[in-house]
């Protein structure tokens, strides 16, 4: 019997990362890949596993401390000797939820909307040097905030347990004095407040939480719409006969358990499109002198939860065919609903697709994913009567939502990257150029 130090592994480029939640007690007994404590960095809520079979003999941690990679969580008495524990991120496959920004679990979306718009004016790419408030009291979600609106944690005195700075904290701090003379985030930056009302006054109400999804997604939203010039550009693709492919592979694939859907298509279609527009497939420089240009595809597709949208991402989409893209799509769609993607699953993308198309409507605007510079909105497809030279004739055609950075893309470009797009999904042997 061998007594085993369980660490805290790789967990990324997060450091000081609060617990949430401990899973076990001494005496407990744990089997290999057990969660044994539950971490909340500013990107998504991870587990911890155990890295062997054994009894834990001490637990030295709780609830609200912070660890890093290193830090030791419990002791555990094995009949193997104490082996390093495995990479977070390659081998565990955690209970989370999409996390597009950092976040105190009791944010009021009051306070989200003011930190959103008093970080408006912040570039979306982090900046390369910042402070690290070292020997403060503070999640990594409440540093990165303090980075971004340039405040000095050690100025700020805590509210939370032990003196642990909230994001509460800096967001009043940023306000400033309650009698007046402080001026809020929002105001800060030019963007006068929504003034609050109350509702109770015209009939009954009832307030609901929001879910955590939309308010760590929010601010980031928020930031994207108000620092990127949105443009959106409609145009339509005749998908009959790619929709009649589809549904032949579809039928094929049934008995093997997965589906062929239609996104799998877009997705290559949207590869072809980027490498013949490469500035559609890139990313503005921290100055806004230049341009970034990705050697990658890496699609991110919006999938809908029943706490909100999700952006997992599907890796290399030039270098897979229909069936495995269909798998991938297929896998990243269930760990989605049951809240188990990974850092490493949502991050990465190049260029982002939103369809709505299992649900209804003609055209949208969808909100760019900076630092993306385009993301294509995909509506439901309808039958229409289109003219052929001599007859009317029913043809499937799928609306195609293009919005876009307007810095970076202009209406040809925008129009000629969509209807090549378009044009692909028309003729799939296209993909084969």
């Amino acid at each position: 019997m061998a007594t085993t130090e369980v660490k805290v592994p790789d967990i990324g480029d997060f450091s000081d990362v609060p617990i949430i939640e401990v899973h076990v007690t001494k005496g407990d007994t744990v089997a290999v890949d057990d969660p044994i404590i539950t971490l909340e960095s500013d990107k998504a809520t991870m587990d911890i596993p155990s890295p062997a079979d054994g009894e834990v003999q001490e637990v030295m941690v709780k609830v609200g401390d912070a660890v890093s990679e290193g830090n030791v969580i419990l002791t555990l008495a094995t009949d193997q000797a104490e082996t390093e524990p495995p990479s977070l991120l390659e081998q565990q496959e955690p209970a989370t939820e999409e996390a597009p920004a950092p976040t105190d679990a009791a944010r009021a979306p009051a306070e989200a909307s003011v930190a959103a718009a008093a970080t408006a004016s912040v570039p979306a790419v982090a900046p390369t040097a910042a402070p690290d408030f070292a020997g403060v009291h503070a999640g990594p979600g409440v540093r990165r905030l303090a980075r971004e609106l340039e405040v000095d944690l050690t100025q700020i005195p805590g509210s939370g347990e032990k003196g642990r700075i909230t994001r509460a904290d800096v967001v009043a701090f940023v306000r400033g004095p309650a009698s007046g003379a402080g001026v809020d985030a929002a105001a800060a930056a030019g963007i006068p407040e929504v003034p609050p009302q109350d509702f109770s006054k015209f009939g009954p109400i009832e307030t609901q939480p929001l879910s955590r999804i939309k308010k760590l997604s929010g601010p980031f939203l928020h930031r994207s719409w108000l620092n990127v010039p949105h443009v959106t550009h409609n145009d339509e693709a005749d998908i009959t006969e790619v929709d009649a492919f589809r549904k032949q592979l579809d039928n094929e694939a049934k008995p093997q358990g997965y589906r062929v859907t239609l996104l799998a298509f877009i997705m290559k279609a949207a590869v072809v499109a980027l490498k013949a527009h490469p500035e559609v497939n890139s990313s503005l420089t921290p100055d806004k002198a230049g341009l970034i240009l990705k050697g990658y595809y890496h699609i991110g597709i919006a999938v809908d939860t029943p706490e909100g949208l999700v952006v997992p991402v599907i890796r290399d989409v030039d270098t897979k065919g229909i069936v495995d893209l269909s798998k991938d799509l297929g896998d990243m769609s269930a760990k989605a609903r049951d809240g188990k993607l990974t850092p490493t699953d949502m991050s990465g993308a190049s260029f982002t697709i939103s369809s709505l198309g299992g649900i209804g409507g003609t055209s949208f605007t969808p909100i760019v994913n900076a630092p993306e510079v385009a993301i294509l909105g995909v509506s439901r497809s309808k039958m229409s009567p289109e003219w052929d030279g001599s007859q009317f004739a029913p043809r499937l055609l799928l609306p195609l939502s293009l919005s876009y950075d307007h810095r970076v893309i202009d209406g040809a470009l925008a129009a000629r990257f969509t209807r090549q797009l378009a044009s692909v999904l028309e003729d799939v042997r296209r993909l084969l150029l």
